[in-house]
């Protein structure tokens, strides 16, 4: 429905709008320009205007012959047949910009002047090239009905009246008719390049995304894997601070974690940072994508670090988890720990892992109350929601909060479907 129209305008009115001559609404034009005003005349448009005159005016000098021919007509009336064909074919050079004023003056000129046909037919077929059925079905409507009529007025002196009648019908039909073909292959042709448009459009929005999903996913890779390693180096940091009269050993064991910590965590940022440079998923030479196996690499690391970790692996073939699955069991894993070792210093963390093909894979850390007091540390959840939304993205979900005995648990199950 056009703009024009209100919007509560019954439906049987917008179906049957186009019978009303004062619904003639605007609607795009295959010529007009991006902003809908008609584009400049082109070289080719000054060549076609100039043969569509040029073609009138033949046809006209062809009609000024016959009219010495017609039989008691007065050399008035010749006289001003020919100064209204001169004045329609000069008016054919605005028919770009007024193609149904142009047409529409043509009916009353055609009636008064023979010579003024060619550039009828001229205006007739612009105005089924540039405007839509509406408009040509009453123009063309109204000039099919006066035609009869002229030629009942001012007969053909060499044909007959049925005759030269359903010639000029038949003409005029082709003429519409060409015109209608020539506006239907310029919208056709329009369309396609508004879709290719769109679809080049539609195709830099999902190359964005896709993009900003990977940033994403980078993201999260890196507050996974440096929470993990900088959490290690926070922790023997602060021992070291807080127990100045700790014996050689220690310091030493300290000071070998801080160190594998910071060379760990120099080594992924290094990678991380190299992805977002190539814009690569993965970095070329970087290390594997952790999966359920590394998990015991993984305790064996927190162990070591001085934490106290029970780990109930119930399923049979780690190597049998899928890659993607055995992936986020072990982020979900380690981001626990990680929070563990913060919030909970000195707590014996209890991981859980049970599952089998058909039924998913549960990962379960928990530990109790912390034994003593809780140094300050910065957090702001994040982690767990991460953890939360890559669980959701495997088709799966996870559950965290305090537990009963005073401390925290951290359940998530993911789907493993059978082989």
């Amino acid at each position: 429905m056009s703009t024009d129209e209100p919007a509560s305008a019954p439906r049987e009115f917008a179906d049957r709008r186009w019978l009303f001559p004062s619904a003639l609404i605007h609607e795009p034009d295959p010529d007009d320009g991006a902003s809908g005003r008609p584009a400049r005349r082109t070289a080719r448009d000054w060549a076609v205007d100039l043969a569509c005159f040029v073609l009138a005016v033949v046809i006209g000098l062809t009609a000024v012959r016959s009219l010495a021919h017609e039989p008691g007509l007065p050399h008035s009336l010749a006289v001003l047949d020919q100064v209204l064909g001169a004045l329609a074919c000069a008016a054919l050079w605005l028919r770009r910009r007024r193609p149904v004023a142009l047409a529409a003056a043509m009916i009353p000129i055609g009636l008064l002047s023979n010579t003024s046909g060619g550039a009828a037919m001229v205006a007739l077929f612009t105005l089924a090239v540039h405007r839509p059925l509406r408009y040509v079905a009453w123009i063309g409507g109204v000039v099919l009905a006066l035609g009869p009529l002229f030629f009942w007025l001012r007969p053909d002196p060499d044909l007959p009246y049925a005759a030269v009648v359903a010639f000029t019908s038949l003409l005029t039909v082709t003429v519409i008719g060409w015109g209608m073909f020539v506006r239907a292959k310029r919208m056709l042709v329009l369309t396609l390049r508004e879709r290719a448009r769109r679809a080049e459009t539609e195709a830099g929005l999902r190359a964005e995304r896709a993009q900003r999903l990977a940033r994403e996913a980078i993201a999260r890779e890196m507050h996974d894997v440096l929470a993990h390693r900088l959490t290690l180096l926070s922790v023997h940091a602060g021992a070291l601070e807080f127990r100045p009269d700790a014996s050689r050993a220690e310091i030493a064991r300290a000071a070998g974690v801080i160190r594998e910590s910071a060379h760990e965590a120099l080594q992924d940022l290094r990678e991380i940072i190299g992805v977002l440079r190539t814009g690569d998923e993965e970095p070329s030479g970087g290390r594997p994508q952790p999966t359920l196996a590394a998990l015991d690499a993984l305790v064996a690391e927190c162990r070591e670090a001085g934490m106290g970790i029970v780990l109930d692996h119930r399923v049979a073939d780690p190597a049998a988890v899928p890659a993607s699955v055995g992936r986020t069991a072990y982020r979900i894993a380690q981001e626990t720990l990680t929070n563990a070792r913060k919030h909970a210093p000195g707590a014996e963390v209890t991981v859980r892992l049970t599952g089998a093909p058909g039924d998913g894979l549960t990962v379960t850390v928990s530990h109790p109350a912390p034994p003593g007091p809780v140094p300050p540390v910065p957090g702001s959840g994040q982690g767990l929601i991460g953890l939360t939304e890559r669980a959701t993205l495997a088709g799966g979900h996870l559950e965290h909060g305090p537990a009963s005995d005073g401390g925290f648990e951290v359940r998530g199950w993911l789907p493993w479907a059978r082989a």
